[in-house]
Formats: C-alpha cells, structure tokens, sequence
C-alpha cells in the first residue's frame, strides 16, 4: 500500500551495503531492454566502458533493436528472453510504464539490473523491486545525484532552511506515458531526500493537463522539518531549465544544471571548479559504471539504489494525489 506521506520519515540514510565479492567478473555482457533515446544513451556508455560488452539491444520495434544495435556491433531481438540468456546485467530504458515488468523479469532470470528513472510507475511495484534488492544490487538512473556529489552539497553538515528548484522543457512527446512529477520532478526529489531534510510534515500542488492525460506542468510545496521545498516541473515551457537554489542560514547555493554552473555565497566548501570533475562531466557514465563496479565487487553499492529511487517515487506520488488541477493558461 502507498504511504500516506504525513509524517514519512525522509532522512534516507544509506542502505545497508552489500558485499563486496564479485558478483560477475570482466568483462560484463550487457543488454540493453528499450531502443529509443536513452536506450543509445546507455547502449554507448555499455560500448565506451572497459569492462563491459554491448551484446544485445531488446525492443519489440526488431527494426529499431537492430539499428541501435548495429551500431555496435551486437545482436538484436524482439523476445526478451533470450536478452536475458545471453547477458551478465541488463539496462531498463524501455517506456516508464513498463519499467516494472522488464526489471522484474530480469531480476526473476537471476539478472543484474540498471532501471531508469523512474523505477516504477508505482509504488507497489516499485517495492518488489526492491525487495530483490536485497540480495542483488538494483541501480537507479537519478544521475544528478552524481553532480550534487562532484559539488560537494552531500557534506554540507546542515540542511538547507529553503530549496527552490525548476525542471522544465518543450513537449516532445517522450515520457507521455507518466505524469511530469514522475517524468522530471523526481530527479529533484531524489535530491532533496539527501540533504537532511527530516521528516515530511505536508504537501500540497497545483497541476496543468496540456498534452497527455497526466500532469504536464506541476508546482508542488513539500514541508519537511528542516526544509520548506518548493519544486516546479513542466513539459509545457517554451525552453529548457534546470535550476535549483539552496537557502541556508548563512547563505545560498544557486546551481543551473543546464550551463553546470553555480553561485555560492556560504562558507561550505564546496567545488566551485565541479564542472571539470569526470563524475559531472557526464554523469550517466558515472553512474552506469559504479553500478558495473558494484557488480565487480570494486564498491559496496551504485550510485543510487533502488531503495532510495522508492523515496523519491513515493513523494512523487503524493504530490500528483494532492494535486489540484486547473486549466492551462493562454
């Protein structure tokens, strides 16, 4: 059952790590499940690393399978299968609404699994996946995660008393399948779990339908102990903006995702040089290869699990239940 949200405890301490012994040894046959846009992307990231082996693309489009995976010299097919027969750990990139199915599957073979975001499309099905997690590492695509670390903003010793944030962009048709909150907003979510927020105490949001029949365009006001958050995601702007601004005691941290830029007026020692950090620089390939380097038994867990991917879905889905929803404006 969904959590109710009003007094959720969000602190999301690490999770209990995993061993380290390999799970599989180098180099890693990898598949990727999806053929679309961030299909390629993690397809390339398979192709680029050292330790693994691009070896089959999945889509039931065979035509599309095949050409993402022509350009790497794998196989492609349009039965999941015998993906799962020929590979050693499997990328999730398929439409969101079928995030669930295919890493369920996948874990049900024995398989190690990547999931982009969002982890599921629900919540229930979201915590199966976790409940696999407890023995096999189960990666989550929240990448950002990787440019607040290169920052330094996840050793900052308090919580920040205010964070603003936009995520927006043009319609482009992808990610219809699922409300904007679980489309772009949750990236900020999984943000804000991580930066001693305490406890949350209320939500509340305001949505816009324009061209699905979920929220395209949502503001939602999270209030936690520590931390009033205030958190705008749409697909109905005119450009692309990814910003968010941290309000301390002692003073702000404006960070444009988009340009990988940032402003600090507080004492925090934090890297204002970030953006020539590998880790930030592309942080999908940071991302995918600590997950690949949790299999090999070099670290005790990806970059974000998928326990703390289900943190992020839940406040997410509280937000699109206490949406009002209102027409869009001219």
């Amino acid at each position: 059952m969904q959590n109710s949200g009003i007094d959720h405890d969000m602190d999301t301490k690490p999770t209990s790590p995993l061993k380290t012994s390999p799970l599989k040894t180098s180099p890693l046959k990898a598949g990727v499940i999806g053929a679309g846009v961030f299909a390629g992307f993690h397809a390339n990231k398979y192709a680029e690393l050292s330790d693994t082996q691009l070896t089959v693309v999945f889509d039931p489009n065979l035509a599309k399978a095949q050409e993402l995976a022509d350009k790497h010299g794998a196989q492609a097919t349009d039965d999941v299968a015998k993906l799962f027969k020929a590979v050693d750990v499997v990328t999730v990139a398929s439409p969101a609404d079928t995030h669930a199915e295919m890493a369920l599957a996948a874990l049900s073979a024995g398989k190690l699994v990547y999931v982009e975001k969002p982890l599921a499309t629900t919540v229930a099905e979201a915590e199966r996946i976790v409940h696999f997690a407890r023995t096999l590492p189960v990666a989550c695509g929240h990448q950002e995660r990787a440019v607040f670390a290169a920052m330094g903003l996840l050793d900052v010793p308090v919580a920040p008393k205010r964070i603003v944030a936009c995520r927006e962009g043009a319609w482009s048709g992808r990610g219809a399948d699922v409300s904007v909150t679980l489309d772009l907003m949750v990236h900020d979510l999984d943000l804000v779990t991580h930066l001693g927020v305490g406890t949350l105490q209320t939500v509340s949001a305001k949505a816009q339908r324009q061209h699905s029949e979920f929220a395209d365009h949502i503001v939602a006001d999270f209030t936690f102990a520590q931390t009033a958050v205030a958190l705008t995601a749409s697909r109905m702007a005119e450009g692309r903006k990814r910003q968010m601004r941290l309000e301390y005691d002692t003073g702000h941290v404006f960070i444009d995702f988009v340009a990988r830029t940032f402003e600090n007026t507080t004492p925090y020692d934090l890297n204002p040089n970030f953006a020539d950090q590998p880790e930030a620089q592309d942080p999908l390939r940071t991302s995918v290869a600590a997950f690949v380097d949790t299999v090999l038994g070099r670290r005790q867990r990806p970059l974000v699990t998928a326990a703390e991917a289900l943190e992020a879905l839940r406040l997410a889905h509280m937000a699109d239940a206490k949406a009002v929803m209102t027409e869009p404006t001219a």
